[in-house]
């Protein structure tokens, strides 16, 4: 567990599988209360399960707790309601729907239009200027960068405590995943929780506390970014 912290999420012996196949294998992970951790790792090792699992996307085995108490399994919907968010890889917006309704959306959950709404609104609109030029515009028809803002920016209206991203940066240009990211530092500076698995390791570790490393479906190493010094250095993690 964090030691200097409150610990908000904290899973023991989380385990996963699709048919035969172990995808998630015995994995103990925590997050403290506002710390931004990341989840690094090869394709294929098990990154993007460990959050479905925590989310109740997929069936599993073990505990998961969430300010100390249960999470439901199989039930998203409900961890939701409990404030733990993922924007999931592929962004998974509503293409043929606007920026606007989009957003809208996002707070589906916790109640509509509203003095609370309007101010959720403005401050996503704060953060990414763009999306607050493109509201009436569909959101398909957007960049990749910008679909990805509103991914994010969906995830924010449900006023999130614990915001979980599944590769943020996928196909994006590096200064738009620089922009994002560090999106995501400010907003962890703002006392938002956040667990982010990314491939871009090297700029996951410079807005990260601390990071896991996940491999075969394990917790392979657990690692404190300001001793990663080189890429070399990380690299051995992954093959360890």
């Amino acid at each position: 567990m964090t030691k200097d912290r409150a610990t908000i999420l904290e899973t023991q012996a989380l385990s996963a599988r699709y048919g035969r196949i172990e995808a998630l294998h015995a994995v103990d992970l925590d997050v403290g209360a506002g710390e931004l951790v990341a989840v690094l790792g090869p394709n294929g090792a098990g990154k993007s399960t460990l959050l479905r699992s925590i989310m109740g996307l997929t069936d599993s085995s073990g505990t998961v707790r969430f300010e100390g108490e249960p999470l439901p399994r199989r039930d998203p919907v409900a961890v939701a309601r409990r404030g733990v968010v993922l924007v999931p890889e592929g962004r998974g917006i509503f293409g043929p729907m606007t920026v606007a309704e989009n957003l809208q959306l996002g707070a589906y959950l916790i109640g509509g239009r509203g003095p609370a709404f309007d101010q959720r609104l403005e401050r996503v609109l704060t953060l990414f200027p763009r999306l607050k030029e493109r509201l009436d515009q569909a959101a398909g028809s957007m960049s990749g960068g910008e679909q990805q803002m509103l991914a994010v920016g969906r995830a924010l209206m449900a006023e999130p405590r614990l915001l979980m991203l599944d590769e943020p940066s996928l196909g994006l240009a590096p200064q738009v995943t620089a922009e994002i990211l560090q999106t995501l530092a400010s907003l962890n500076r703002g006392g938002l929780s956040v667990v982010l698995v990314e491939q871009k390791a090297p700029l996951a570790l410079q807005i990260a506390a601390r990071a896991y490393v996940v491999a075969g479906g394990t917790i392979t190493a657990r690692l404190d970014p300001r001793e990663i010094t080189s890429h070399d250095q990380l690299a051995r993690y992954y093959f360890t």
